[in-house]
């Protein structure tokens, strides 16, 4: 009986997770990125303009969203935060590109500071000559209205907050170099 009831319990859960088709979508991030999102400064002379992003089919029981753009191939040995947004409301699901600069995100939301060291969206920036880095554009469903940080919260901790309260999360990654 006992078997029986854990590997009900396995195939509930199983199944559960293909219930939710969780998504985000961004045809600025996904693939190539353009001058649009390169980043304006370091070398670097793009428009640092944030990507258009929309995502469907949260979770039951999303109380909140945040988003991260992070590109792991940064040569820092721990990857660079571009982008940390986070308090957006349940009822939000895209944002139109550019919203960071022409602070057009939804009431409540805040943009944490970056590896740039700004708050706001920090475009693609590799040292020229690198390989292509990917940019990994996530959105997390998170089981609270609002964290408890301010825009001067560091991308670790925003990290880890996102991660303890993450119901669900989705992300597509997009390729940039010089």
């Amino acid at each position: 009986m006992r078997t029986i009831v854990i590997l009900f319990t396995i195939i509930a859960g199983t199944l559960s997770l293909f219930a939710q088709d969780f998504t985000v979508t961004s045809n600025d991030i996904s693939g190539q990125l353009s001058k649009n999102q390169e980043f304006s400064g370091f070398g670097c002379s793009g428009k640092n303009m944030s990507p258009a992003l929309e995502w469907k089919d949260p979770p039951k029981g999303t109380k909140s969203f945040a988003l991260t753009l992070y590109d792991p191939d940064a040569p820092t040995g721990s990857g660079w935060w571009h982008w940390l947004v986070f308090n957006i409301p349940n009822n939000v699901t895209h944002l139109a590109e550019n919203a960071s600069a022409q602070k057009t995100l939804p009431k409540g939301a805040v943009e944490s500071v970056n590896d740039y060291g700004q708050t706001q969206f920090g475009g693609a920036c590799p040292p020229a000559g690198d390989k292509a880095h990917r940019y990994v554009l996530t959105v997390y469903a998170l089981d609270v209205e609002k964290l408890d940080l301010d825009a001067d919260a560091r991308p670790a901790l925003v990290g880890y907050m996102l991660n303890a309260h993450a119901i669900a999360k989705s992300s597509t990654i997009g390729y940039y170099d010089q």
